[in-house]
């Protein structure tokens, strides 16, 4: 049956009743992108450009209402009303499909051309030299961020979802018709060998018979060669270490002879799943590359360090919720150097892993897609991995990225000039290495307030009912449709604060790459760290901090010196808006103490402890591979040795309770796991991260909530201060 004739037995239903809204959604949709186009005529029939006798000023006279003078009803109604029919849409399409997604995104680039021939007509400032030169600067720096955005726009509606196709084409995976060789390759430098067992054992478990694994030790440590003896797998150390992963994998290459070639991180565990739900796949000849998501098992230290862990999606999750699946419609699907599959035969046509740059993976799909391969991205969450465990592995991490992506400039692998692309994957592509110049302009959006405040330079020149008629359509517009467009995985004010806390050495890594683009070496993120107190990392935050403190002297400067300017109330919520998500940014430096190395998970298993003369029941809250809490409704003596019991596979691990504590009216135990066998080892390991839809896609806070958890996050320090005495007082 083609894909394009299946159809879900489950989705029947839904399909038709989209398929009805889809209808009048669509004239609608149409209505209000005609509706738009005509209110920018309008707007511009009415400009000084245009004269008051114009042919556009007649014809639309009667359309629409001059905003003049300072009626607050005729301001604001483009955004009230436009406003609630986008809010119309995504009610009636609460995830985006493709022609919500067109209506949605139709407006609002709508709005965002009228804004730009706004600013470039009525509102640059040439009244001085300085004026002048930083108005164009300005401009120029949001002319980045919108190119970026604009980009996206046109891309977004070809997103494409593969889901409905791996439903078919692992049929014939599990019924083996189709069962490839499969070589799964896991490259490792100073892993420790307690992370890299989790990532063995996951690969063991896979649902698939036809598949070798190999572990590639660029760094020749008896210990791992050891390890992969006791686990009965196959071991390679690279002798050479050159060319970093890269040439890790490429001398694996050499030793394997798969059909098919899976790359796992050291540190990614995959679910039972993952080869029946990616090999079907490559029964198209022309596919070289199934690429699946990056997900985290522990939270990203920006989240961990404003207390917001439980409350924040990691920051990968708008890339492959959103981004990924854009580029997979423009062809163009982002190797992202785990959790992938690979044809060999693809790999062998361009002489292996690319090893001109840092990112090895980014650059060895460009070269499948300039030969003409096919690479697909399939967004179920089917392996996940350990995220940095510091802000400054963190930060590590995305400044090796960056160099990276932007080596593209300089080898022959840059998908904006290499032979073979067309022109909708370059698009793509240059999306891409454009997000990492998105960082520079944001050290001029900083400066602003202050250059006005010490200088008294206005590179705006704008009055309050110009920014609520021109500006405010817009910027609202995207408050209420950006966490739609990324399946709610991510909100403006998360990723400006996210942005925040790297912006500075984000922005001298681009530059530095740009005049010096091999400077630095491959440095791999590290993995099971160990804190026993806070620590605060003062070099990442000078910057912040400087920034911060010029913010906050410019709004006493502004208040004090310039009350009665025309300008005042912009430039001060400006510099406010600064300050505020500056300061939050700051706490993400503060390091929480790490005191075991496994991560704890939170669960709701039920479970049974079992004692020499008893047993009772309750549910397992948090587990690792260390211990687990367990929470039960009735009170028992500590201390004591027991088997914990889980009631939905049976496993089984020797036990002891460490501490008790009463919660409301129930009781917490801690329990510690006792000499595991290898083989409960493996059971534990297995359930803890291999059972198929095990990880989610969470749902980002909206823009309101994320804003009072940045608020919140501003007393994050006071809060640790009170639990430090609390806790010294007991």
């Amino acid at each position: 049956m083609p894909i394009s004739q299946f159809t879900p037995p489950s989705s029947v239903s839904a399909a038709s009743s989209l398929k009805r809204h889809s209808q009048w959604l669509k004239l609608l949709g149409f209505s209000l992108v005609g509706l738009t186009g005509l209110l920018i005529l309008a707007d511009l029939g009415r400009s000084p450009l245009m004269g008051q006798d114009s042919v556009v000023t007649q014809l639309l006279s009667g359309l629409f209402i001059v905003p003049s003078g300072n009626n607050l009803l005729l301001l604001v109604w483009p955004t009230l009303g436009f406003v609630l029919l986008t809010q119309l849409i995504i009610y009636f399409s609460p995830s985006p499909n493709r022609w919500s997604r067109v209506m949605v995104i139709a407006i609002v680039s709508a709005f965002l051309l009228r804004y730009l021939v706004w600013r470039l007509a009525f509102s640059l400032n040439f009244s001085t030299v300085p004026n002048g030169v930083f108005s164009v600067l300005l401009m120029v720096s949001e002319g980045v961020a919108f190119a970026i955005v604009i980009i996206q726009f046109f891309l977004l509606p070809h997103s494409h979802d593969r889901q409905r196709e791996a439903d078919i084409y692992s049929q014939a995976v599990i019924s083996k018709e189709y069962q490839p060789t499969v070589d799964i390759l896991i490259p490792t430098h100073n892993e420790p060998a307690f992370i890299l067992k989790r990532t063995i054992f996951g690969c063991q478990a896979l649902e698939y018979e036809q598949k070798k694994i190999y572990i590639l030790d660029d760094g020749d440590r008896p210990e791992i060669k050891k390890l992969c003896e006791q686990l009965n797998c196959h071991y390679i150390a690279y002798p050479e270490n050159r060319h970093a992963k890269g040439g890790n994998l490429n001398f694996g290459l050499q030793q394997t002879q798969g059909e098919l070639v899976t790359v796992f991180d050291a540190d990614f565990v995959p679910t039972r799943n993952f080869l029946t739900r990616t090999v079907g796949f490559f029964q198209q000849e022309n596919l070289a590359l199934v690429q699946t998501p990056q997900t985290f098992y522990n939270a990203d230290p920006i989240a961990t360090n404003l207390g917001l862990a439980q409350r924040l999606p990691s920051e990968e999750e708008p890339f492959y919720r959103q981004i990924q699946p854009m580029k997979d419609g423009a062809r163009s699907v982002l190797c992202a150097g785990t959790s992938f599959v690979m044809r060999r035969s693809a790999l062998d046509s361009i002489g292996g892993f690319d090893t001109q740059s840092l990112s090895e993976d980014y650059f060895t799909g460009i070269r499948l897609s300039a030969q003409g391969y096919d690479l697909a991205y399939l967004n179920e969450k089917l392996s996940a991995g350990l995220a940095a465990e510091s802000i400054s592995a963190h930060l590590m991490q995305r400044l090796r990225w960056g160099q990276g992506t932007l080596q593209a400039f300089f080898i022959e692998a840059n998908p904006l000039t290499i032979p073979g692309l067309n022109w909708r994957q370059r698009l793509a592509h240059l999306e891409g290495l454009l997000n990492w110049f998105g960082v520079l302009p944001r050290i001029f959006f900083l400066m602003i307030p202050p250059l006005y405040a010490v200088f008294g330079i206005v590179p705006l020149q704008v009055t309050v009912s110009q920014l609520l008629y021109f500006f405010l359509p817009y910027y609202c517009l995207q408050l209420v449709t950006f966490h739609w467009l990324n399946y709610r995985s991510r909100s403006i004010f998360l990723s400006e604060l996210y942005a925040l806390v790297s912006f500075f050495p984000v922005s001298i890594t681009v530059v530095q790459t740009l005049f010096n683009p091999f400077g630095k070496k491959f440095q791999v993120t590290p993995k099971g760290l160990l804190r026993q107190r806070y620590r605060y990392d003062y070099q990442l935050a000078l910057p912040v901090l400087i920034f911060l403190l010029m913010t906050l002297a410019c709004i006493y400067g502004i208040l004090i010196n310039y009350q009665s300017q025309v300008n005042f109330n912009w430039f001060v919520i400006w510099a406010i808006f600064n300050s505020l998500f500056l300061a939050s940014a700051l706490n993400a430096f503060l390091d929480v103490p790490k005191r075991d190395i496994y991560t704890w998970l939170s669960v709701r298993k039920p479970a049974t402890l079992i004692f020499p003369h008893g047993l009772v029941a309750g549910e397992v809250i948090k587990i690792s591979e260390k211990g687990a809490e367990f929470l039960l409704n009735t009170d028992i003596t500590p201390d004591m040795s027991c088997e914990l019991v889980f009631e939905d596979n049976g496993l089984t691990l020797p036990s002891r309770i460490t501490q008790k504590r009463s919660q409301g009216k129930s009781t917490l135990l801690k329990l510690e796991f006792l000499s595991l066998t290898l083989e409960q080892e493996r059971a534990l390991i297995e359930f803890l991260f291999c059972q198929p839809g095990t990880w989610k896609h969470p749902i980002s806070p909206g823009e309101l909530q994320s804003l009072g958890l940045i608020l919140q996050s501003l007393f994050r320090p006071l809060a640790l201060l009170l639990k430090s005495r609390r806790q010294q007082n007991l």
